[in-house]
């Protein structure tokens, strides 16, 4: 059995929902970060980096999202979660999740996590006011140039269904608004009237 360690509010939804979607046999740890369990020696074993997602599988631990992501996608094929077997599709699929990892999640990352980059308050400040602007950037270009709709990639759902709508619902917290983004909202909306999603809410936010 898959083993996910996830915390409510973080980028581990999108891993929760995947493997919800796959139909995989597994079981989700919460990690309390106000109780600071990420630094847990108990946690600091399965996972030095201290953070989440992890997922524990019969071969050893994998960590960050688009890793999760795809081994999920790929261990599952006939799921659907599945990634395609095609080369070039499955690249496009790592594209788009790589941007949300490497750009839209650190813009986010910004506000919440300022400390990491600066030790000064006054610059952690100045940073924290860039993160609608940067955050709105991200997501005009996502809206623009890179969802093909009404799924991500197109007709077909995948890894970077949840992903997304995990990184959309940190909008209006960010100050943002996510209607501004009309097809990026739709596909919000329609997320959560999918099975998967609606479970995995109802047991993160109990």
């Amino acid at each position: 059995m898959l083993k996910l360690y996830s915390t409510p509010g973080t980028c581990s939804l999108a891993s929760h929902i995947a493997l919800e979607e796959s139909g995989a046999a597994y079981e989700a740890e919460s990690i309390d970060f106000a109780k600071q369990q990420q630094r847990s020696a108990d946690f600091l074993r399965v996972n030095p980096k201290g953070r989440v997602p992890a997922l524990v599988t019969d071969r050893g631990i994998i960590t960050e999202s688009p890793a999760i992501l795809a081994y999920i996608g790929q261990s599952f094929p006939d799921s659907a979660i599945g990634v395609p077997k095609d080369p070039f599709e499955f690249a496009r699929i790592q594209s788009f999740n790589a941007y949300l990892c490497s750009t839209v999640h650190v813009a986010h990352a910004h506000k919440r996590r300022g400390s990491r980059w600066a030790d000064d308050p006054a610059a952690i400040e100045v940073m924290t006011l860039k993160v609608a602007g940067n955050m709105g950037d991200c997501f005009e270009l996502i809206e623009n140039t890179m969802f093909s709709g009404p799924w991500v990639m197109g007709e077909t759902y995948s890894v970077a269904d949840p992903y997304l709508f995990t990184l959309t619902g940190w909008l209006e917290g960010d100050g943002v608004d996510p209607a501004r983004f009309p097809k990026v909202f739709d596909h919000f909306q329609r997320m959560t009237e999918r099975p998967a999603v609606k479970k995995v809410l109802a047991a993160v936010t109990v």
